[in-house]
């Protein structure tokens, strides 16, 4: 078989959590995140902290409204309900997509939460290709957290046969390399800055004094990492408390329909 038809086209992959629009100079500017993204030059863009509503009469929707700059189409799920505006996660795409699952993840409360944590999942063709996309955004509650991971790597979402590899999963995990949520994530998939060969990962938060790996990429066996880490400059530096974390991935085009090994002691590997 020739080089060629192994290696596919490389997809450049973006999450960002966006603080609801609002910047570290307390301004609030979803036009700024647009900018962030665009510079980023994404196929593929998760974000989380996404206010979905108007800053003025007569504005159009806010996530909307990046969207459109960017010429990107846009799937949202709300987490959070109030006074007529919504707040979640969203995934746009440059390429052609559609919605696969939209659901709230498990929570330990047995009261009602104000935000109710979530996943995404979105199949993008690139090429011919069809990439399984899943977003998520988890509790700051570590117990809580522990559950969300355990279902995201269960059979609703990453281990249903219907998100056969290549498949990425992407997000604000709130979860730092030494926690048990991140190990129960990593001991299943693969950590898109563990397999960068450009140097150590790189924390995404905050953006002020970035100390914390909470922003992960993690992808399936068929997945290459040609790069990954956080976009910093001036614009990152103020557009939101997390820097944004870019992986620039390429899924050889012969990736098999399912998950090799989902049969041998359950690995998503």
């Amino acid at each position: 078989m020739k080089h060629s038809e192994k290696q596919g086209r490389s997809l450049r992959i973006l999450t960002y959590n966006v603080h609801r629009w609002l910047g570290t100079d307390r301004q609030i500017s979803p036009g700024r995140i647009a900018e962030v993204i665009a510079s980023c030059d994404p196929d593929v863009v998760a974000l989380q902290e996404v206010r979905v509503g108007r800053v003025r009469a007569g504005e159009i929707d806010q996530a909307a409204a990046v969207a459109s700059t960017l010429g990107m189409d846009l799937h949202f799920q709300p987490t959070i309900r109030i006074l007529g505006e919504q707040y979640g996660i969203a995934v746009l795409s440059r390429h052609s997509s559609r919605l696969i699952r939209s659901e709230r993840l498990p929570t330990q409360s047995a009261k009602p939460s104000f935000e109710k944590r979530s996943a995404l999942w979105v199949a993008v063709e690139v090429d011919g290709q069809t990439i399984q996309v899943v977003n998520a955004h988890l509790s700051l509650r570590s117990g809580e957290r522990r559950t969300q991971a355990a279902a995201l790597v269960g059979p609703d979402w990453m281990g249903h046969p219907d998100c056969a590899d290549p498949a990425v999963l992407l997000g604000d995990f709130n979860a730092p390399p030494y926690s048990r949520s991140y190990r129960m994530l990593a001991n299943r998939l693969r950590d898109a800055q563990l397999s960068n060969s450009h140097g150590e990962p790189q924390p995404t938060f905050h953006t002020r004094a970035p100390v914390l790996r909470l922003d992960h990429v993690f992808v399936t066996k068929s997945i290459e990492v040609l790069d990954a880490g956080p976009v910093r400059n001036r614009l990152t530096r103020i557009a939101s408390d997390h820097f944004p974390l870019l992986a620039e991935l390429r899924v050889r085009k012969r990736a098999k329909a399912s998950i090799e090994g989902h049969a041998r002691e359950g690995e998503l590997l």
